[in-house]
């Protein structure tokens, strides 16, 4: 039986109701709980991400966003006392397993951080690096005229191409990174919170690039803004903290999965309206 044959089934004693995984789902989760050590991060997480849309995870800190995130290239897999149950699946194959190949999958499901990270390299050895070290035989200088342009940066770096990243601004670093993983000719990007350290221009920008690449890629995006989480969004997701679990730490179980505009305006959770409305947080 198929990744996609097989029925989603949640241990949340409410749980959230994801769609059923079709064609258009390209990232699914199922019954996804993870542990760091001891400490349970997420319990009984369904969720199926649907193809070239951008889906946004929200929810108060510490409710296993950046974890469910982290989960789809397996990024949680590099950090010590990490385990998962549960399964993962991406395009219909496993995404844990002795037969993937991690850096592989990476690859394909490219990753975006908070925090702008160019290496220490010029602009061009910075979009061109990840495609180098992979066996790119093309053309290196339309990859990265390419990728600079998909990333609406090429105007502003185009005589600076052998200038450091580290001297561009904030958000044209965030952007550079985006060029970055573009090069590798990903198929879904994750995004952890790409705008929390930009001005509201910077953010404007990676906005409105994420509208333009959901044509070709899938997105999804960890934000704390739920404006933005409104303006950029087709999906929603809220994560909350398991309230069953009483005292201690609680992991975090999915409250709501839903068009963000009936996420936003007709919410089905209680725990989701008392997030948005800022009654719990």
């Amino acid at each position: 039986m198929s990744l996609d044959q097989q029925p989603i089934v949640s241990r949340n004693p409410s749980p959230a109701a994801p769609p059923a995984p079709g064609a258009d789902a390209v990232l699914v989760a199922r019954d996804l709980s993870v542990w760091y050590g001891s400490t349970q991060a997420l319990r009984g997480v369904s969720i199926a991400i649907p193809r070239n849309r951008i889906t946004a995870l929200i929810g108060p800190s510490g409710c296993g966003k950046s974890t469910l995130l982290r989960c789809f290239n397996r990024m949680n897999d590099l950090i010590p006392g990490f385990r998962m149950e549960g399964q993962l699946g991406f395009d219909g194959d496993p995404v844990a397993g002795p037969e993937v190949d991690p850096v592989t999958l990476r690859r394909r499901v490219g990753m975006v951080f908070q925090k702008p990270n160019p290496f220490p390299k010029t602009v061009y050895h910075n979009v061109a690096w990840g495609a180098r070290i992979n066996g790119y035989t093309g053309d290196l200088d339309e990859l990265v005229e390419r990728s600079l342009r998909r990333a609406a940066l090429w105007d502003e770096v185009k005589d600076k191409l052998n200038r450091s990243g580290l001297d561009l601004s904030g958000g044209q670093q965030q952007r550079l990174c985006i060029a970055r993983t573009l090069a590798v000719e990903p198929e879904v990007i994750l995004m952890d919170e790409p705008c929390s350290a930009l001005d509201p221009i910077s953010t404007a920008r990676v906005e409105d690039l994420m509208e333009d690449l959901k044509a070709e890629y899938t997105i999804v995006i960890v934000t704390h803004n739920m404006q933005q989480a409104r303006r950029v969004s087709d999906m929603t997701a809220c994560l909350m903290l398991d309230e069953a679990r009483g005292n201690g730490h609680r992991p975090g179980v999915l409250a709501e999965f839903s068009p963000t505009d009936v996420l936003f305006t007709t919410p089905k959770d209680p725990r989701t309206e008392a997030y948005i409305t800022g009654r719990i947080g």
